[in-house]
This record gives structure tokens, C-alpha cells and sequence, in this order.
């Protein structure tokens, strides 16, 4: 544990700092005030691009690519963010489809009302109206890269890390898909679930034959068999 707070403790020191600042402005402004400010920032055309395109490492798909990947490298790696990842998808589910399913996107919410918001023209960006809450993107990026942060000694990766979970989860309010609340949230189970299972494949010195990439772990079971 103190490995990994001298290693890691920074990022989530920063990450609880926004939280506390973040959960204060919700508590005290509602959330059409919110994304009327931060909407005031699109039309620039190049963040526009921009965040068309960085929303996608959000993405479900593109956390299974990373997965499948660094089963060439890792399988313990490989399992942990899968682990991670599908438990809080979980969770976020059950959120979205059963808890809260009609809860409106702010394009529905403002298209409702009649009231005007920038929209992000760019081919390929589609508006998505109900299941607001959670950001599954937001979940996806924080739990993979919260993972591949806390399992890397490299200090630029670990930032470089960090700030593709925060970009690629504001591009969410920039493109007007969620609101604040949303993304909010589902950083959080994203967060607690790479740190639960951080406990779980790191936190002791167990299941060595899993530090094997795949092609290695396989030729060492059949070697066993033989």
C-alpha cells in the first residue's frame, strides 16, 4: 500500500481535490446553468474535431482493444482492467436501464423547452436523447485508465493517463451527450472499481503465471500438462 500511495498518491490527491470542487458547484448551481457555461465554448472548429474524436477512447470498444492488447504483454494487466471495467459497467447499467432509464440528455432536454444550445456540427457526431446517467463513457475512461495509471512506474505515462480520463470524459459536456452530473458519477465507479480490484491482482504477490503475456502463459500450461 505505500508503494502505491508514493507512486500514485499525487493523481488521486488531485482527482479527490476535483471531485470537492466539482461536488460543490453542483450542489449550488442546477445543472441547465451548468451546461449553458460549459456549452458556451463550442464552435470553435478545431475543439470541435478535437473532442469529436477524443470521445471515442471512451468508448467500450476501445477499452477491449487495450484489453486484448495487453494480453501480449500481460495477462495479469489484461484481466484486472476487464475485471475493473465490466463490474462497473455493471453497476452503471443497472443505473441507466433500470434505475434511471428515462433520463433526459441535455439535446432532449433543451429541444423540449425550445431553448437553444450549440451543437457540435461535425459528420459522425450523433445525439443520443435518454439514459443519461451515468457517463458510461466517463466509467470506461476512468476505469481504464485509472488502471493503466496505477499498474505503470512510468511518471509520463501515469500523467499522460490521468489527463486522457478527465479529456476524454469533458468531451462528453462539450459534445452535449451528458450532463456534469452524469460524467461525475461515473467517474467515481469507474475510480472505485480499478482501485477495489488494484486490492485484488496487486495487492499481494499472488498468481505469478498470470505476469506472463498470453502466448507465453499458454506454452507454460502446456508444458505442465507435459
Amino acid at each position: 500500500m505505500k508503494y502505491f500511495l508514493r507512486h500514485n498518491g499525487i493523481y488521486l490527491f488531485v482527482y479527490i481535490m476535483v471531485l470537492a470542487v466539482l461536488g460543490y458547484i453542483l450542489l449550488h448551481h442546477g445543472k441547465v446553468q451548468i451546461h449553458l457555461v460549459i456549452n458556451a465554448w463550442v464552435g470553435n472548429p478545431t475543439w470541435d474535431s478535437f473532442f469529436k474524436y477524443i470521445t471515442h477512447v471512451g468508448d467500450g470498444l476501445f477499452a477491449f482493444a487495450i484489453i486484448v492488447l495487453l494480453l501480449f504483454f500481460s495477462v495479469r494487466k489484461s484481466l484486472y482492467i476487464l475485471v475493473s471495467y465490466l463490474s462497473a459497467a455493471v453497476i452503471s447499467s443497472i443505473l441507466k436501464y433500470v434505475v434511471y432509464p428515462d433520463t433526459f440528455r441535455p439535446h432532449s432536454t433543451f429541444g423540449y423547452f425550445i431553448r437553444d444550445i450549440k451543437l457540435v456540427e461535425v459528420e459522425g457526431v450523433e445525439m443520443a436523447s435518454i439514459r443519461s446517467f451515468p457517463s458510461g463513457h466517463a466509467l470506461s475512461a476512468f476505469a481504464l485508465f485509472f488502471c493503466l495509471m496505477f499498474t505503470t512506474k512510468n511518471q509520463a505515462l501515469k500523467a499522460l493517463f490521468f489527463l486522457l480520463a478527465f479529456v476524454s470524459s469533458f468531451s462528453r459536456l462539450y459534445l452535449s451527450q451528458h450532463w456534469l452530473i452524469d460524467v461525475y458519477v461515473g467517474s467515481i465507479i469507474g475510480v472505485v472499481f480499478s482501485l477495489l480490484f488494484y486490492t485484488v491482482f496487486y495487492g499481494a504477490a499472488r498468481w505469478p503465471i498470470l505476469d506472463a503475456s498470453l502466448p507465453n502463459l499458454i506454452a507454460q500450461l502446456k508444458q505442465k500438462r507435459v
